[in-house]
């Protein structure tokens, strides 16, 4: 037996993408890691197109950074005459996330997170049922009915009966009121493994989501670190990680003084951390614990995991580590407040938290 052979591993063409568009989906990519940095995204293409051989002599570098301003992605008009992001280009990438991470969950496969709360109501999905006693006439899809009519008794003679008819599923139409809280400390790009570009791009792809498809829901986002702050949609292609602790406490206390101001009876607050609590404020200034599990810290931030539990508010956690002592930590938070906790690959984190917000809106929390 001669075992296996390894051969170089040479990509199939993307077809149908003129260069532009193959340079565009590189270069998108790198603007988030560079956190909004185009200059220097830029010269991470270029160093890429020297080893990978990007271009061609017909297209070059320069033809593309021409190319992007002429199609309005950057601008030179910075303080400093460098080249800048144009809401086009931070409206792509949000395009491009939920693409990417959304676009995936229509492909696997249903019935993970079923919910009772499907049926006569006034979100139209595209699914289809048997008609049921008490099912509306609009909830009937005529072209689908007037088919099985001929499938099952001919076309010669017309009959439609109660086996023909089918139904438009649908969902109740819920407006969810969500704040997305992101760790921004300094741990996130620890060890080698950039955890807070995923972080972004699941943010972004959850605000177009609910941007174009669940317009009556609101998002807010909130960064956290040694304090923590709310941030715009707009701002998260150019979120950058800083030399914080982790301030979970003061996080969840802005969400939550953001929810109350919300009047959607369903609120949810998703929190994306790859740490432990190590920091609390205390006055005007922070007591700080980043060796292991601080008791005075830990305390604070159970009592809050205990007050959005009566607030009918569920924290879920999306931890980005698989420590033991870490998953003591979310196991006591989760407890506290009665919501859901995910260890999560950041592979995995996008899936897991569409599919969370999908079964959260879909009943009264």
């Amino acid at each position: 037996m001669l075992g296996y052979r390894f051969s170089k591993f040479t990509p199939p063409p993307e077809n149908g993408k003129s260069d532009f568009e193959k340079l565009l989906k590189v270069f998108m990519q790198l603007i988030l890691i560079t956190s909004g940095n185009v200059a220097e995204a830029l010269q991470w293409l270029t160093e890429v197109d020297r080893q990978y051989k990007l271009t061609n002599s017909d297209y070059g570098i320069g033809d593309f950074i021409e190319d992007l301003k002429r199609n309005g992605y950057i601008t030179e008009e910075g303080p400093k005459g460098e080249f800048k992001l144009n809401a086009k280009s931070e409206q792509s990438l949000r395009q491009s996330a939920l693409e990417e991470i959304f676009g995936k969950l229509k492909k696997t496969k249903s019935g993970e997170h079923n919910t009772q709360h499907s049926g006569r109501g006034d979100e139209q999905t595209t699914e289809r049922r048997d008609y049921e006693f008490g099912d509306t006439l609009e909830q009937i899809s005529v072209t689908e009915s007037l088919r099985n009519a001929q499938i099952n008794h001919g076309v010669e003679s017309f009959l439609l009966t109660e086996d023909d008819l089918e139904v438009m599923e649908s969902e109740y139409k819920t407006q969810t009121s969500t704040v997305l809280m992101i760790d921004i400390s300094h741990s996130m790009i620890l060890y080698g493994e950039d955890r807070i570009t995923p972080a972004k791009k699941v943010a972004m792809a959850l605000a177009e989501l609910i941007t174009k498809k669940y317009p009556k829901d609101t998002l807010d986002i909130i960064v956290f670190g040694d304090d923590a702050w709310q941030i715009e949609i707009k701002d998260l292609p150019y979120l950058q990680v800083g030399p914080y602790h982790t301030n979970t406490v003061a996080g969840l206390e802005l969400a939550m003084d953001i929810l109350r101001r919300r009047k959607n009876s369903n609120k949810q607050i998703f929190m994306i951390t790859d740490g432990k609590p190590t920091c609390i404020k205390q006055g005007i200034k922070y007591y700080k614990n980043a060796f292991g599990l601080d008791e005075k810290i830990l305390g604070k931030t159970l009592n809050l995991a205990g007050q959005l539990r009566k607030l009918k508010i569920p924290v879920t956690t999306f931890m980005i580590a698989t420590d033991p002592y870490l998953k003591t930590f979310v196991r006591e938070f989760t407890k506290a407040n009665n919501g859901n906790a995910y260890y999560s690959s950041l592979q995995g984190l996008g899936n897991l938290l569409f599919e969370d917000f999908k079964r959260n809106r879909r009943k009264n929390l």
